[in-house]
């Protein structure tokens, strides 16, 4: 990976935005490697990401004088280094086809961070995560100990400095305040085509409606059920043939995908929420 940083920013559109930034840039000596923008229209807004190298650069010194620029824009706006490894934490049940793929796509490299815990309510994770060498929290969770599990749980998040919390099928409902400890950074996959089907069982009432293509769905957890906005999403035809177990294997590949995807795009810092929908540049 090099050694680049990337310029997330946000704010009222008006005329020579893309100027003003990347001629600061340019006076900064800066190289850049990437850069991409978007407008809607509707709303009035400007969304943009330039990613650029920091060979020689001084990024605390272009830190303190783009926050000047930030500041007459209006400009919402985040500045990160990429060497830096982001710490994730894993969260699974018992459904592990979704956990065994980012474990693997991490150790293969494609997945540029670290991860130092696995949490799970059930022991069904336990092996594959010894075989990763990944330290592994089991959390049991009932409706009577719910509060002190996610307690335990944003302690170990806490004592493990995670930036980012993956549901890789994780089949509990998190409280509001769980939520709000990591706003924009609790990913989760829902198997299904949202808004379409959400709930436990989206497969079934998919198969009972007899639709001809199923889905499954990455986005970012909110207090409200499955109504996070949306980071990616991707479809399969079926047909009359196709019954209730058919569905959940060929989800499951859709599930493995729409997740890992969302997490590369995440940790690379593509992502801009806004609203509840996200910009998610190329």
């Amino acid at each position: 990976m090099k050694d680049s940083a990337v310029l997330l920013i946000d704010c009222p559109d008006r005329k020579g935005l893309v100027a003003r930034v990347s001629g600061l840039l340019y006076e900064r000596g800066a190289n850049i490697l990437h850069a991409d923008q978007h407008r809607d229209q509707d709303l009035g807004l400007f969304f943009m990401r330039v990613e650029f190298e920091l060979d020689g650069f001084d990024l605390e010194g272009f830190r303190t004088v783009f926050a000047a620029l930030a500041g007459e824009l209006a400009m919402t706006w985040k500045l990160t280094a990429s060497t830096p490894r982001p710490r994730v934490a894993l969260f699974c049940s018992q459904v592990l086809h979704c956990m065994a793929d980012l474990l693997h796509r991490w150790r293969t490299g494609e997945l540029h961070c670290e991860i130092p815990l696995i949490v799970s309510n059930h022991r069904d994770v336990a092996p594959l995560a010894a075989f990763y060498g990944v330290p592994f929290a089991h959390v049991p969770v009932t409706a009577a100990t719910r509060a002190m599990a996610e307690a335990r749980q944003l302690e170990l998040l806490a004592e493990n400095a995670i930036e980012l919390v993956v549901l890789a099928r994780y089949m509990q409902i998190l409280s509001p305040a769980f939520v709000a400890r990591y706003p924009s950074a609790i990913v989760n996959v829902h198997h299904s085509f949202l808004p379409a089907f959400t709930g436990a069982r989206p497969y079934h009432a998919a198969h009972a409606r007899g639709v001809k293509l199923i889905g499954a769905t990455s986005h970012y957890v909110t207090e409200v059920l499955d109504d996070g906005p949306i980071i990616e999403q991707d479809v399969a035809r079926i047909s009359h043939r196709d019954q209730v177990e058919d569905l959940v294997a060929r989800g499951r590949d859709l599930e493995r995908m729409v997740l890992s995807r969302a997490v590369r795009w995440h940790l690379d810092r593509r992502i801009l929420c806004y609203g509840n929908k996200t910009v998610v540049f190329d």
